[in-house]
């Protein structure tokens, strides 16, 4: 299968849940230049192809042509290739296809289900695994008692917090404000 970009692959995997193929509206966070760029590339990797647009029938438009008329961005054959998926009885045209394309794997493809991703655990006696400890502790810790217990600094902690715990362990750290205390993190116990 052809390496792509995640937003590559976000784009031509909305085109192939679209009964026409088209491309737009590309993803939001993608504006200006860099939405130029990235459908130049695919148009150049033959990913893509640009169309007359139908106004009429209310297709976005790409660009204006200088006659006046519009052109609108398709997924071709190539490009649903690009992310497993095959034309339905070897229809090659991209525009107007009146089936959407299904999800089956590519023939070289093997159809076993994978593995589960393994869950990542932090080593035993790090840092991170302190503060893992702490924060799974019946009363929970406050950012001074975690950095006195690390050595880290606040922004750190919270960084640890935040990137570490949330985004890559996928713990759901929960804060509370408690009297004399002030605000106490906690995990949910094991």
């Amino acid at each position: 299968m052809t390496k792509l970009s995640d937003t590559q692959l976000v784009i031509l995997s909305a085109a192939a849940q679209r009964e026409d193929r088209n491309v737009l509206p590309l993803p939001g966070s993608l504006r200006g230049g860099a939405a130029a760029k990235v459908v130049g590339a695919m148009l150049a990797k033959g990913f893509l192809e640009e169309v007359d647009a139908d106004t009429r029938k209310g297709e976005p438009v790409w660009r204006e042509t200088g006659d006046g008329q519009g052109v609108t961005l398709v997924a071709t054959d190539t490009g649903l290739a690009a992310i497993g998926i095959e034309p339905e009885d070897g229809n090659t045209a991209p525009a107007g296809a009146t089936d959407a394309p299904t999800m089956e794997p590519a023939p070289d493809t093997p159809t076993e289900p994978k593995a589960a991703p393994k869950t990542r655990t932090p080593r035993e006696g790090t840092k991170q695994a302190t503060l893992i400890a702490m924060l799974r502790a019946p009363h929970g810790a406050t950012i001074e008692e975690i950095m006195a217990a690390t050595g880290w600094q606040s922004h750190t902690v919270r960084g640890a917090m935040a990137g570490a715990l949330k985004k890559k362990l996928g713990l759901e750290v929960t804060s509370e404000k408690v009297e004399n205390r002030g605000r106490v993190y906690k995990l949910p116990a094991a």
